[in-house]
């Protein structure tokens, strides 16, 4: 199969998953500070959305391109990431609009938990198709920033309801870990 058409519909989800949650922040009703401050959690909880969309888009670039063809399961698989990411919106619109309450917060952080996992079924499933000696295995090697964010999330969540900012803490360290590129693919792919 053409990994061109994988890569493409899956630029595409992204991209419309961005577009649905700038949608959700509303223009104040009014022009000054006091009509801004209603909408500063739905814009902090965007902007770390955006940034977990744009990390999963640039790796995703990476992984695609290491794969060297592609496979029904790993369509499969990348299709399970798309649903975890294309609930991305709905959680961040409920945990912004509600000020960072603990149950939205939690549910954010389960979300991001089922997206990391998938995205980790995803590089576990290309690299069964790739071989045991693949290039991108070597690359991933014992991937050790994956399973320390994964352990994060799950730290998180149920965190949010003793103390919510100390989970979205961890959203935003997980976020800041993958903010950089992962240069391993890259490295090895050159």
């Amino acid at each position: 199969m053409n990994k061109s058409r994988l890569e493409a519909f899956s630029d595409g989800v992204i991209a419309i998953l961005i577009t649905i949650m700038v949608l959700e922040l509303r223009i104040p009703e009014g022009a000054d500070w006091a009509a801004v401050q209603p909408i500063i959690p739905v814009f902090i909880t965007y902007v770390l959305s955006f940034v977990m969309l744009g990390i999963y888009w640039n790796n995703h670039h990476h992984l695609i391109h290491a794969a060297d063809r592609i496979t029904g399961g790993i369509l499969w698989a990348n299709l399970h990431l798309l649903f975890w990411l294309s609930l991305f919106p709905f959680a961040t619109g409920w945990m912004g609009r509600n000020h960072f309450a603990p149950l939205p917060t939690a549910v954010y952080g389960g979300l991001q938990l089922l997206a990391a996992v998938s995205y980790t079924i995803l590089v576990r499933t290309i690299i069964a198709a790739q071989g045991p000696h693949s290039r991108l295995k070597q690359a991933v090697g014992a991937d050790t920033k994956g399973y320390v964010s994964l352990a994060m999330y799950a730290t998180a969540v149920p965190l949010a309801f003793v103390n919510e900012w100390f989970a979205y803490a961890l959203y935003v360290g997980v976020a800041l870990i993958w903010l950089i590129p992962d240069r391993r693919i890259e490295k090895r792919m050159t």
